[in-house]
């Protein structure tokens, strides 16, 4: 037997060795991931009616290796109740689908999938909670029994807050980061996914770093300003005045209080489990934690997490030997610290500090067989996860949700998520913003989009205003770079932002209606940073074929005029030098003569001329944009991922089907020719024949 279970052992090992590998599966699905799929998605599942017939001899039996580990896990575990008879049960050993006890740390199993967005903390983060189904733990306040592997996690698309932790933890160390499995305990909010009284996060506004300033030791320092004890005297007395109205304020918010939600009656008993990343590898500058239910990250000091009991990797076991009274608060993460964290397995020849036996024995032994005793030797090697290689189809990648869709609803706000590809116009995201509570006046919508072939990425829409603003990324043919506007239709209100830069004449913005035009420069060499033209009402014409839409332009308010040998218009100025006034700088008395100031005009008409004909090209400009938008949206076209292998195989089938029809339709009007010719020939030879 003994023989047999080292085989196994040593076929586990190769197994496991292959399976640390990146995973290189992009588009496997089997039909029993099919099955899984569709019944992940019924409201009661029923864990115990999961088949684990196909499953790998490491999920029903364990290694030799894996029963010392699991002799050593008890008795650590027996140590440690014996000496903490208050503390809670440790979450050590439970077992797995197959009903076959495993140490926790072997179920981490740490993988890199081969997709760009999850070697990062925050793509595995999003991954795991959109992927998976959220499900409570059956007591709220214990463990639970059981932990299935992450491969039958992913594979029926749920699991409590252990599962998601498991697997999140598992991506995340294959990605190359310190990260840990915590068993702890945390609010009702967090440990019911109940996110209707927080903030969502897509609105939480970055943290404003302040300017450091450069001391400066040549800097005058002013003696401070003196104040006056008659105008202290007064402040105090004012104080005393509204005494009164503070305290008031102070009644408001106790019947405010009041009004909130009972306490939780299990506050600080509700159990939970989280990731830990610690600070060091991949560049990450300080420790913190992620929900797995939301995948947001969250600061030790969070008062959501209440408490730990332990941590894990796929290495070691660490057992929290610090109060936690205050929550996580003042925790120290400093796992090389015995009087705060207990090891299970000591690394670099540490011994742990629980005794081989219980103090109530007494067995008769000389010194040096106590001191032994105090301090043994608990150095192991762990084996390697007894779970196979985690797969992860692109299909399944690129549709994360259940159903399709996600709905998470915030306070005063709603967001939705969508798998890419869901929708045509190949929206993933949006969030309504509302005005109270109970999410019934909608304010704002924002919306982002994924593979536009336009380059159009977020929308932004006021309820209030009716005001929309497009969002692209560089590469779209006209360098928009942002489009505010009411409507699509021409000298309704538009504001365009350019990616002035890939333009030849640093336009960087510009504001058009009706009645003006505001165009704004940066970087022009002639120092040109702003250009502002008004309009006036067009002439009412009748509209004549053949007349061009420069005909009946807007006319611009205000042009140079000058009479030469016709008769004056109302709307024209004689140049005289009663009604002339001109300021240039630096100009001698000469230049103050008619003759100069014919001159003067004549240079500045030339230059009217040319700023008309950049004024008229600025408007076909915008007429084009609006075309332009008009027709994206209209047809909205999306360009297929380099990993979607199915999308490529979908369009290179609709190609060559519109190639075959094209072709037959060709071979089809070439042979109705070669039949109308024969009919002509027949005819015209019929008519020769009967005239002859």
């Amino acid at each position: 037997m003994e023989v047999l279970e080292e085989m196994d052992e040593v076929e586990q090992t190769r197994e496991d060795v292959i399976s640390l590998n990146i995973s290189d599966s992009l588009d496997l699905e089997t039909d029993e991931e099919k099955k899984a799929s569709v019944a992940s998605d019924e409201p009661d599942f029923d864990w115990s009616s999961i088949d684990t017939s196909h499953l790998p001899s490491s999920y029903k039996t364990n290694s030799r290796r894996e029963k010392e580990l699991l002799q050593l896990a008890d008795h650590f575990f027996q140590q440690y109740t014996h000496l903490n008879p208050d503390r809670k049960p440790l979450f050590i050993h439970p077992v797995n689908e197959c009903g076959v006890q495993k140490f926790v740390s072997t179920t981490v199993r740490p993988t890199l999938l081969p997709y760009p967005d999850m070697y990062y903390w925050s793509g595995c983060a999003s991954f795991v909670c959109d992927y998976l189904i959220m499900e409570p733990l059956k007591c709220s306040i214990t463990p639970p029994s059981s932990l299935y592997s992450p491969t039958t996690i992913l594979k029926y698309r749920r699991g409590n807050c252990f599962d998601f932790t498991v697997l999140l933890c598992s991506l995340l160390i294959g990605a190359g980061y310190n990260a840990y499995c915590v068993h702890g305990y945390a609010t009702l909010e967090m440990c019911s996914l109940d996110q209707t009284q927080e903030l969502c996060p897509l609105l939480r506004k970055p943290p404003e770093v302040p300017k450091e300033e450069v001391p400066n030791k040549y800097r005058i320092k002013y003696p401070l300003e003196p104040q006056s004890k008659f105008e202290l005297q007064q402040k105090v007395r004012k104080e005393k005045e509204t005494k009164p109205a503070q305290e008031e304020e102070r009644e408001e918010e106790v019947v405010m209080e009041v009004e909130k939600p009972k306490r939780d009656a299990l506050h600080g008993l509700r159990v939970h489990a989280w990731v830990l990343v610690l600070s060091g590898k991949r560049g990450v500058p300080e420790t913190f934690f992620i929900n797995p239910f939301t995948g947001n990250p969250h600061s030790t000091t969070d008062e959501c997490f209440l408490g730990i009991e332990s941590i894990w990797n796929h290495r070691n076991y660490w057992v929290n030997m610090q109060d936690c009274q205050k929550g996580c608060r003042d925790l120290s993460f400093d796992l090389s610290d015995s009087f705060c964290w207990e090891i299970m397995f000591s690394e670099s020849n540490k011994r742990s500090h629980l005794p081989t036996e219980s103090p109530t024995e007494s067995p008769k032994k000389d010194t040096d067989d106590v001191q032994e005793n105090e301090e043994i030797d608990m150095s192991f090697e762990m084996p390697l996860s007894w779970v196979a290689q985690i797969r992860v189809s692109w299909r399944e990648y690129e549709n994360p949700f259940p159903g399709g869709k996600k709905v998470i609803l915030y306070n005063k706000a709603k967001l939705e998520k969508w798998a890419a590809y869901a929708n045509g116009d190949g929206l993933v995201e949006r969030l309504t913003v509302y005005a109270d509570s109970e999410r019934t006046e909608e304010l704002e919508v924002k919306e982002w989009f994924k593979h536009r072939k336009d380059q159009l990425y977020m929308r932004e829409v006021n309820k209030q205003t009716q005001l929309i603003t497009d969002h692209f990324k560089p590469g779209h043919p006209l360098l928009l770079k942002a489009h505010s506007y009411t409507s699509l239709e021409p000298e309704t209100g538009h504001t365009v932002e350019f990616y002035h830069t890939a333009r030849f004449d640093d336009l960087w913005k510009r504001f058009e209606n009706a009645a003006e035009m505001t165009e704004y420069f940066v970087g022009r060499e002639d120092f040109l940073h702003k250009r502002h033209i008004e309009f006036d009402e067009r002439e009412k014409k009748v509209e004549k074929a053949g007349i061009t839409a420069d005909a009946n332009s807007r006319p611009i308010v205000v042009v140079f005029r000058r009479l030469r040998g016709r008769k004056k218009r109302e709307d024209e100025i004689l140049l005289t030098k009663e009604n002339t006034v001109k300021y240039q700088p630096w100009s001698s008395e000469k230049h103050k003569n008619l003759f100069h100031l014919n001159n003067l005009l004549g240079k500045l008409k030339a230059e009217q001329k040319k700023l008309k004909e950049q004024v008229r090209n600025s408007e076909a400009e915008m007429l084009n944009i609006l075309m332009v938008r008009a027709d994206e949206e209209a047809n909205v076209k999306l360009s297929v991922s380099m990993f979607s292998t199915a999308k490529r195989r979908q369009e290179h089938r609709a190609t060559v089907l519109k190639e075959e029809q094209k072709s037959s339709q060709s071979s089809l009007e070439s042979k109705n020719e070669h039949i109308g010719g024969e009919v002509e020939s027949l005819t015209h030879h019929t008519a020769t024949s009967s005239t002859m």
